[in-house]
């Protein structure tokens, strides 16, 4: 087994921020996993499975409704916010993901315009924490977390002013994907990177954007450029020979750039009139987003919230648990409802497990200190 705390991070270097003090850490649990939990039962509720919920939960309709909204502005907008406010270290930054959570409790409680412009503040303030850290060091990667951040309001914009329309989807996506690509090209330093790496990855990344204004074909094209962009010059390639956090890093980033092209290729057939939206959104959201989250979030979380975890295998579970029930709700689910609704449950315990897994593994650090002490 493999101690994990802040300073230790495999092959991703930490930087050494100021913890979220715990009131701050606090408000965030009590802002973030109402929105989570609400988000995944909406998830689930339009996958078609019957969740037992009590009588009169208006909020289960609002769930239903927003729930892209509530997963990718709500929870990720907030999540990548309060990091960033933690890097920055400029009080006024905290605002944007509290203003972010509570957009998606207003949308929750019925709010939903109200909801819909604190959603839109908090990414403008992103925005502005974004540029600041571009100020503060110049480099392709801190560039692409503001084009990120610009995504993000462009589709919270959107969604302002369409509620309606999927037009914000590809945009928030871009706000995601271009997050984790940027924090990918800075790893690719490590390495003696190829001259044409860095002109492809810029192809790519201006061919997403026209795709995201356009959300048709070239989005699709976008993504499966990125996977391969990922699988060619990621040093993901060359950890996952290693052992221990490192090797378990790099197969959730590999499995993650696996379903990026699945969910380009997918929604490239979306966009010329095959039946599949399902797919292509939760091959983005599920496979990549949240194998990133899997194989980050044992070095994040004990930068951010000042725990210590203990690494082992079993963290392997939720995340073949994740790949197993999506890849189930994709093959099998194409055109039938029920193994639809059966992936779908099957991802939301798939992502429970991994919460559970990683509450387990700080109890397990406190416990062997405790019992060496």
């Amino acid at each position: 087994m493999t101690r994990l705390t802040a300073s230790t991070a495999g092959h991703r270097a930490v930087p050494r921020v100021k913890p979220v003090r715990r009131p701050w850490r606090l408000l965030f649990a009590a802002l973030v996993l109402p929105v989570l939990i609400a988000s995944l039962l909406g998830g689930l509720l339009r996958a078609g499975v019957a969740v037992p919920l009590p009588a009169g939960a208006a909020w289960a309709g609002h769930a239903v409704m927003a729930h892209a909204a509530l997963m990718m502005a709500g929870f990720f907008g907030t999540l990548i916010a309060l990091e960033r406010a933690v890097a920055l270290k400029w009080p006024p930054a905290y605002a944007g993901p509290v203003a972010s959570a509570g957009g998606a409790l207003l949308i929750l409680a019925g709010h939903a315009e109200a909801g819909r412009l604190a959603m839109l503040g908090a990414a403008l303030l992103f925005c502005v924490a974004s540029a600041m850290i571009l100020r503060r060091q110049r480099a392709a990667h801190t560039a692409l977390l503001l084009v990120a951040a610009v995504a993000w309001a462009v589709g919270s914009g959107l969604q302002a002013w369409r509620p309606e329309s999927a037009a914000p989807l590809p945009w928030w996506f871009a706000f995601l994907l271009l997050t984790i690509a940027a924090e990918r090209l800075e790893m690719t330093r490590l390495t003696r990177r190829h001259p044409a790496a860095l002109p492809a990855f810029v192809a790519i990344v201006g061919t997403l954007l026209a795709g995201a204004a356009a959300n048709g074909v070239f989005f699709g094209a976008a993504l499966v450029g990125l996977a391969l962009w990922l699988f060619a010059f990621d040093i993901a390639r060359h950890t996952v020979r290693s052992s221990g956090l490192p090797r378990y890093m790099a197969i959730c980033l590999l499995s993650g750039y696996g379903w990026l092209a699945v969910g380009g290729v997918t929604w490239i057939a979306w966009s010329l009139g095959m039946p599949s939206r399902d797919a292509a959104l939760h091959a983005l959201g599920l496979g990549f987003v949240f194998s990133m989250v899997m194989g980050h979030a044992p070095v994040i979380l004990p930068a951010l919230a000042r725990v210590k975890l203990r690494f082992g295998p079993w963290f392997y579970l939720p995340l073949a648990a994740l790949h197993g029930t999506l890849a189930w709700r994709l093959v099998a689910g194409w055109g039938d409802t029920a193994s639809r609704a059966q992936g779908a449950l099957g991802n939301a315990l798939a992502i429970a497990l991994f919460f559970l897994t990683v509450l387990g593994a700080i109890a397990a650090w406190r416990f062997t200190s405790a019992s060496r002490s």
